[in-house]
């Protein structure tokens, strides 16, 4: 069967992206990449104090959809989906790019972390993509792509990843689960674990620059990979060249992750 994929791959489509703060974010370059390819974009940021990092990046990809979105707070998930219904009517890619934990329960080890850090962090970074999953469905009529960013520490140890490990980890099993339960609606899932990025949030890791340095060290292609790379293989991950895979985890980080 030949597929007739219209140029550039992604014209026409709609993508909703959550989680840039700025410019070094994995989010900016998925929209980034989507947005090249042929794609509107609906972006969100956290709340006013990002508003003036985001809004630039926002404007500059032509986002006609720019709107606040903190996950914790009560009403305002549910207004940018009824927003992107309102003036899209449909939706075909989907990023959840945000992870949180207190810094107290980040940065000590997973023996101290709290009940309350525990479930704060499992919300903002895991349950809340199945609350997106659960919105964005419906309008994907046609079917579609969501993507939830992961990392290596959801499956192997990771020192100083701490409470984040298990968080992952369960964010990469919900993905394996809604791929299951959305696959007959045409729509697939994609845990995706980048290789360490400079990326604001990866900044509140203790010693995360130990982790780059050994990353570097480890890859086989000898070089870390940036928010394009990831951006693009979410990119080609949505376009029908991609239309039978769902569901695994895709490590886009320089093969880092198949050395011991």
């Amino acid at each position: 069967m030949t597929l007739e994929i219209p140029r550039p791959v992604l014209k026409g489509q709609k993508a909703l992206v959550v989680g840039i703060a700025n410019e070094h974010s994995i989010a900016y370059g998925c929209a980034a990449a989507f947005r090249e390819l042929g794609a509107d974009l609906a972006i969100t940021y956290l709340n006013e104090k990002a508003k003036q990092h985001v809004a630039p990046l926002a404007e500059a990809l032509e986002a006609p959809i720019f709107m606040p979105l903190d996950v914790a707070q009560p009403g305002e998930l549910e207004a940018v989906f009824e927003r992107i219904a309102g003036d899209w009517g449909r939706l075909d890619i989907l990023v959840h790019s945000i992870a949180w934990a207190p810094k107290d329960d980040l940065q000590g080890g997973l023996l101290s972390c709290t009940a309350e850090g525990f479930a704060k962090a499992m919300d903002i970074s895991c349950h809340s993509f199945v609350r997106m999953a659960k919105l964005a469905a419906p309008l994907m009529t046609d079917g579609g792509s969501m993507f939830a960013m992961s990392y290596l520490g959801a499956n192997r140890v990771v020192p100083n990843y701490n409470v984040m490990g298990p968080v992952k980890a369960a964010l990469e099993a919900a993905c394996r689960y809604l791929a299951f339960e959305l696959g007959p609606r045409k729509i697939r899932v994609h845990p995706i674990s980048p290789g360490p990025l400079k990326t604001r949030a990866a900044s509140g890791l203790k010693d995360f620059d130990l982790m780059l340095n050994e990353a570097v060290g480890k890859a086989p292609v000898g070089e870390l990979v940036d928010i394009m790379d990831v951006g693009f293989a979410c990119a080609y991950l949505a376009t029908p060249f991609a239309r039978r895979m769902t569901g695994d985890t895709l490590y886009v980080d320089g093969g880092v992750s198949i050395m011991a």
